[in-house]
């Protein structure tokens, strides 16, 4: 049995300026490239996006089909900098799993 869960749609279609503020960039790191064996791929979004919006930018930008959306918030952390305390930002991470035969290439761009 599939772990996907039913995605509710958004209630209208995004405009592309909404698009672009809902998927801020795509994420190249040694996991996002293992799970993209699985037709899965990661993105940067929003803090505040949900996942019918997630779902409904990636389809309309990249023209695929989206079958389940994963989100993860990650917190920034603490650093320090020549005696300074500072914070990086928080980032909010959606893993999109795209239908069979359904691909995106995030290394060519849009």
């Amino acid at each position: 049995m599939s772990r996907a869960r039913a995605i509710k749609p958004a209630a209208s279609p995004l405009t592309q300026n909404q698009t672009m503020n809902v998927l801020r960039k795509p994420i190249i790191s040694e996991k996002a490239t293992l799970i993209s064996e699985y037709n899965q791929v990661t993105f940067e979004v929003a803090i505040d996006s949900n996942k019918a919006e997630i779902k409904q930018a990636v389809e309309s930008l990249f023209n695929v089909s989206v079958t389940a959306v994963n989100t993860i918030r990650v917190k920034g952390k603490v650093k320090r900098f020549r005696g300074m305390l500072g914070k990086r930002k928080d980032v909010k991470k959606a893993i999109v799993t795209l239908a069979d035969g359904d691909m995106i290439d995030v290394a060519s761009g849009v």
